[in-house]
């Protein structure tokens, strides 16, 4: 059994904070976002609640899953995920926009790769810590592990398709124009899902691993 150590404990904590204003960068960027995210935006376009309550809400009904399916998955970073991402990341979106109301495409493509490599940095940390996954992580880690639907990678690709046809479909409901698609669902969404697995794998290594280590822990 792994040692609940504060150092682990503050690692989940900095690592979810990080991911979530790096969120904030993707957003402003409007490059698009990573799978789960382009579903909370097509969300957000729809429901007119503020995005921090709406991602909590979301986030509870797929830890109702967890708890029912596997809560092995389940552990404090978890909950540090379920109640602050939605909230520092409206509030780093909505600091970004007063300080940026109108920013040009050469200011986007730098928002959009501080928020890849910021994103990164944030999950080595909050992964490297181990105690918990978030919400969303636990179903595909469900259905393939407990129910042995297939190979992780390849249940991790269906539950992003569907997360990101799902968040088309709403974003354009709640009124959206297919010319903003690429908002949600563009280039920053094919970076992260074909880049993020190195550079967080480059992250372990060079920072999270070697800042647990210093605590004593294995």
């Amino acid at each position: 059994m792994k040692h609940v150590s504060k150092r682990r404990v503050m690692m989940s904590l900095c690592g979810v904070v990080i991911c979530a204003i790096a969120v904030g960068f993707f957003k402003l960027a409007a490059f698009g976002v990573d799978p789960f995210q382009s579903l909370m935006s097509g969300l957000d376009q729809l429901i007119p609640i503020p995005f921090g309550t709406l991602y909590m809400i979301v986030n509870a009904v797929l830890l109702c899953f967890s708890l029912v399916f596997n809560r092995h998955n389940i552990g404090i970073a978890t909950f540090i995920n379920l109640f602050l991402l939605g909230y520092i990341t409206q509030f780093t979106l909505e600091t970004l926009q007063g300080w940026f109301p109108d920013p040009s495409v050469g200011l986007r493509v730098l928002f959009l790769a501080v928020g890849i490599v910021v994103i990164c940095i944030g999950s080595a940390l909050y992964m490297t810590a181990d105690l918990g996954v978030s919400t969303y992580d636990s179903v595909a880690i469900t259905i393939s592990g407990k129910w042995k639907w297939g190979p992780f990678k390849y249940v991790r690709i269906a539950t992003d398709l569907v997360c990101v046809l799902t968040g088309t479909a709403v974003f354009l409901l709640g009124g959206g124009t297919w010319g903003q698609v690429p908002e949600i669902v563009g280039v920053g969404t094919i970076i992260t899902a074909f880049f993020m697995g190195p550079l967080i794998e480059f992250f372990n290594a060079r920072v999270a691993r070697p800042l647990l280590a210093r605590s004593g822990n294995p």
